[in-house]
């Protein structure tokens, strides 16, 4: 959606100005009673999963907050750049339970090829698709003018060896907390690990930098702590990936003088351009041509980067501060003394069985002044190491071309927190509950899932309920 130019929000926290004892401006990661009482009455709220405002993080600038929802939500259209092909057509579409932010029942779908053991993403040569996602829509028949226009739906080529692998939509939820911790903070997660289940903190490219960090530039490396591969370093980039890949909607900015394409080109159907006179597969206006800097179809740009101008496309930078600035989900209260005694006996068999090896329950804290501006110092428990694992056969069999088949098989740890607000679970959302969920654990996972099974029926009840608790 084209907008005006926006500026980065600021966030107002209440400890740095001498205000902590205000409410909502603790040093501590508490939500307000008020904040997680209405987390949790929208959240169980099962006859009714219309996406619904969601919870701000302490000292959040509400207005930009709400701006940035409000892009977030926003269902875009041909005219706007939807397509040529796209799996849905708004963030909110998808991330909705129980409120925007939060998981969804879309499951999209990717291909690829083993081949000599080694991974190809039908990303080069003559077999080029487009990569490994398919996007499940296109914008079928429009009008350009005087041409009748037909983009088709994408397929699966008939060479690919790994077939309709699901990846379900994630919640979103305090994930700008994650974002703003350390690469050593998940180096120091890894190397306290036992060697059976060790994690892996990948460095993976910073494609467009966050101007608010100084550390990052383009190209440089940071720990991928987002995405079930843990392939994505920031929100930032998150929110330029999905917009392009999710709903075919291209984007270009500036950073210090150069111009980001990353984002900028459309997802064809398999790879094949719209017909001549199509406008490029939608209807949002081309930019103006001779300009070297911004391809002629791409859908939002900021323009020329001379005078090593810096400039991040106004959507994804209301994206980003709408996502880093939701709080996280309020743990359930138990209903009684004796549930609470039955959550506090599955967290102790969590832990006994080796869960907590990989969703550690050890609470995390924001640096004191984090480059993206939530709470410094603040506490949290996502119950995650945001590190890939070997996950053995439940690995979803996707990488990059060139790619070995171990590493096809690592997966990013899920966070716990929030679990009982997802409609189904794993990456492709085979299993319906959480037990079966723990029993498709193989890999470093198959310990603890053999141990699960040698629970008694009470031991196993009382670790669903803890899980479901957070």
């Amino acid at each position: 959606m084209r907008r005006t130019s926006t500026a980065w929000p600021h966030i107002s926290l209440c400890t740095l100005i001498g205000l902590g004892a205000l409410a909502g401006c603790g040093a501590e990661g508490d939500l307000s009673d008020s904040q997680s009482d209405d987390f949790n009455r929208r959240g169980n709220d099962e006859r009714n999963r219309q996406p619904r405002n969601p919870a701000a993080l302490p000292g959040t600038d509400m207005t930009a907050f709400e701006a940035g929802l409000e892009a977030f939500a926003e269902a875009e259209t041909i005219e706007d750049g939807l397509g040529p092909t796209f799996n849905e057509n708004g963030c909110g579409t998808c991330h909705t339970s129980p409120v925007v932010g939060g998981s969804g029942d879309q499951i999209e779908r990717r291909f690829g090829r083993m081949q000599d053991g080694a991974f190809y993403a039908f990303d080069l040569d003559e077999e080029n698709q487009g990569g490994t996602l398919r996007q499940l829509f296109s914008n079928e028949r429009y009008r350009m003018g005087n041409a009748s226009c037909r983009i088709p739906v994408e397929t699966e080529p008939p060479t690919a060896n790994v077939r309709n692998v699901g990846r379900r939509t994630q919640p979103l939820f305090g994930l700008g907390l994650v974002d703003a911790l350390p690469d050593s903070f998940f180096d120091a997660l890894a190397a306290a690990q036992p060697t059976a289940i060790r994690g892996i903190a990948q460095r993976v490219r910073v494609t467009l930098p966050d101007p608010r960090d100084p550390s990052q530039s383009v190209g440089s490396l940071r720990v991928g702590r987002f995405g079930w591969k843990g392939l994505v370093p920031t929100l930032l980039v998150f929110s330029g990936d999905a917009y392009d890949n999710e709903m075919g909607i291209t984007t270009q900015s500036c950073f210090r003088g150069t111009s980001v394409l990353e984002f900028a080109m459309e997802n064809h159907p398999n790879n094949v351009t719209a017909p001549n006179g199509c406008n490029g597969g939608d209807l949002a206006p081309s930019q103006p041509p001779g300009v070297a800097e911004v391809p002629e179809w791409t859908d939002d740009a900021v323009g020329p980067c001379t005078g090593g101008r810096t400039e991040i496309q106004d959507d994804l930078l209301l994206f980003t501060t709408f996502m880093e600035r939701l709080a996280p989900p309020a743990r359930e209260q138990p209903r009684d003394r004796r549930a609470a005694q039955r959550i506090e006996r599955g967290e102790q068999v969590f832990s006994g069985i080796g869960c907590a090896g990989c969703h550690v329950t050890s609470t995390f804290r924001t640096p004191a002044n984090p480059y993206n501006g939530v709470p410094g110092n603040f506490a949290f428990r996502p119950y995650s190491d945001f590190l890939v694992h070997d996950m053995g056969s439940l690995g979803d069999g996707i990488g990059q071309t060139g790619d070995p088949a171990a590493q096809t098989r690592l997966m990013r740890t899920q966070p716990l927190w929030g679990a009982r607000f997802n409609p189904f679970y794993l990456h492709d959302g085979r299993a319906r509950d959480i037990q079966s969920a723990i029993l498709e654990h193989a890999g470093q996972g198959a310990a603890s899932r053999s141990s699960f099974r040698s629970l008694s029926r009470d031991d196993q009840a009382a670790l669903i309920e803890f899980v479901r608790s957070l």
